[in-house]
């Protein structure tokens, strides 16, 4: 079909956007088109009909009936006590603790806590989500007032009688596409990673950014992690403090091979894009974590790349050394693996 043939279908399918497009002149043609089969009236109606589905939603929020806002209403709803207050203790109640070996958890306030830096990460031309400052090549992952409401920060492994990383989950270097290598495996670990696994061809083709071979297929190919470093940091962190417990805090955006991380941990909590404070309420009692794995974690990328994507919970979950399976729906507290209304009608 030509474009102007393929926007005509569409626009008969329903679709009322054609979203990062500039070009009018195909949908132009596709109204003629339309209007040569069904007559240039019905074919108004049917453009008419998408613009009023598209100028509601822009109304409902008040962008063109009330334009001015009333500045002292504004200051009294945001940042308001309540709201902020309410947002905080979501943030909490996301909290997933995944593991707490022996019961190390909730750590005695005011303990001797050793917090590694780590080298800023860069995602995309962006800082990662735990990277404050651009300009410096390593920074502190926490401040040390907010620290002090919590624990004793020493500088070093010797000094500690315990250690917090916090780490972001993997984030590859390379999402899926690009221009010198073509596609490649979106990655889930750490470390380098080999796809081994997946089809020789793919069943999608025609990529317009990738003329000389438009085959998806990644099978063979290489994708590496741009924040691999904070495995490198957590694994030296662990050498360093010699047998004394490291708990790893994780900021998740996906999920990730925890294959790599929770051997060598002592605990394990994972979040979403949460603010420091709400993991530190978790670690020291101040809360006790009630979150479930909204997502499966995999035991590894084969059981990922074996996945069919159109069926939900199709990887096999991740099993750590306590027996605990990492499937969707679970998460702990300190007395143990979470059991209620919750986990009864999701698992």
């Amino acid at each position: 079909m030509t474009t102007p043939e393929k926007c005509y279908k569409a626009l008969m399918a329903g679709v009322d956007q054609f979203g990062g497009n500039n070009d009018a002149e195909p949908v132009i043609k596709a109204f003629h088109m339309g209007a040569a089969a069904h007559g240039e009236e019905n074919m108004r109606k049917r453009f008419e009909q998408s613009a009023k589905r598209l100028l509601r939603n822009i109304f409902r929020i008040g962008l063109f009936e009330n334009p001015y806002i009333d500045a002292k209403e504004s200051a009294e709803v945001v940042g308001c006590p309540a709201y902020m207050k309410a947002g905080y203790e979501a943030q909490k109640k996301s909290v997933v603790l995944l593991k707490n070996k022996e019961q190390l958890l909730p750590l005695q306030k005011g303990i001797k806590v050793y917090i590694p830096d780590c080298p800023a990460t860069f995602l995309y031309g962006m800082p990662a989500l735990f990277s404050p400052d651009l300009n410096v090549p390593g920074h502190p992952w926490i401040e040390e007032n907010l620290a002090g409401k919590y624990m004793t920060l020493v500088k070093t492994p010797e000094e500690a009688d315990a250690a917090i990383v916090f780490m972001e989950s993997p984030h590859p270097m390379i999402p899926g596409y690009n221009q010198d290598a073509g596609y490649v495996p979106i990655s889930l670990q750490y470390r380098p990673y080999t796809a081994k696994q997946g089809r020789a061809s793919s069943l999608a083709s025609g990529d317009p950014y990738c003329f000389e071979n438009p085959d998806r297929t990644y099978l063979g190919k290489t994708n590496t992690c741009a924040n691999e470093s904070h495995l490198t940091v957590f694994e030296e962190t662990v050498d360093k403090m010699a047998g004394k417990p490291v708990i790893a805090v994780i900021d998740l955006v996906s999920p990730m091979i925890l294959a790599e991380v929770e051997p060598k941990a002592a605990a394990i909590l994972v979040g979403f894009e949460l603010q420091k404070q709400a993991y530190l309420d978790m670690v020291f009692g101040n809360d006790e974590p009630s979150g479930l794995l909204p997502f499966q974690m995999p035991a590894d990328m084969e059981t990922v790349e074996n996945s069919r994507e159109d069926v939900p919970f199709d990887c096999v979950p991740y099993t750590d050394e306590e027996g605990h399976v990492y499937d969707f729906a679970y998460g702990m507290n300190y007395k143990g693996i979470i059991t209620d209304d919750r986990t009864k009608r999701y698992r």
